[in-house]
């Protein structure tokens, strides 16, 4: 494959990897609103989102790699005959649907890192400003969206951060799972691959992509808080 081609597809794969990350925000929320509650079983599942954080990337690429795979009766098995998909292949072999799969994968820590930022900003609302709401007939998600969201706009920062910088700086799980097939490339492990990789050496060429993904992230970054400022100010 003709090395332009190649970083083409490792930068259109990033830029899936970017956007589908910022999935894993609303969704972190969304879990943390229901863990902040008081109830028995959020303060039981709360603990459980720090399992992530304990395990090592790799573990969490072979658990999602025997989930995925058809040969050694994974879950999706029936999943693959239902869509016709050739057992042979699966997920993570097939052109198309295994940056896919190891996005999900990925998604598992990076929402429990949002549940935890976003579990901590809810602590720190004041609540004085939530019974003004009560007063002035606020409810639900009128509450929610007029009071509670503004005063998480420090969490939702830290979250856009890290699951931008991580999106553009994956390459453990791709390794893992699929080897780096062309398919599934990212920028990081092109860069790696380029600089260090067998058949590699090309430093020049390396140094080029991660300026590439320095590029990428300080626009996107810049490009929220701007309007994070703006917001604000409003």
């Amino acid at each position: 494959m003709p090395r332009a081609s190649s970083e083409f597809k490792a930068l259109i794969n990033n830029i899936i990897w970017l956007l589908m990350f910022q999935i894993a925000i609303p969704i972190g929320l969304a879990l943390a609103v229901l863990l902040n509650q008081t109830a028995l079983f959020a303060r039981i599942l709360k603990p459980l989102y720090f399992f992530p954080f304990v395990i090592s990337p790799a573990v969490i690429a072979f658990l999602f790699q025997f989930f995925y795979n058809p040969f050694e009766g994974g879950p999706l098995v029936g999943f693959y005959a239902l869509l016709g998909l050739k057992q042979g292949y699966g997920i993570l072999g097939t052109n198309g649907l295994s940056t896919f799969g190891v996005i999900i994968a990925a998604w598992y820590p990076q929402i429990a890192y949002c549940i935890i930022i976003y579990l901590a900003g809810l602590t720190a609302i004041n609540p004085e400003l939530i019974e003004a709401g009560k007063l002035d007939g606020a409810r639900g998600f009128a509450m929610f969206r007029k009071i509670v969201l503004p005063q998480l706009w420090p969490a939702t920062f830290i979250c856009v951060v890290v699951t931008t910088i991580g999106a553009l700086r994956s390459f453990d799980l791709v390794q893992v799972m699929t080897g780096g097939q062309r398919w599934s490339e990212v920028l990081a492990r092109y860069m790696y691959e380029t600089g260090f990789g067998e058949g590699g050496g090309d430093y020049g060429f390396g140094a080029t992509v991660s300026v590439i993904l320095f590029a990428i992230m300080l626009v996107f970054i810049v490009f929220f808080v701007t309007n994070m400022v703006r917001q604000t100010e409003d």
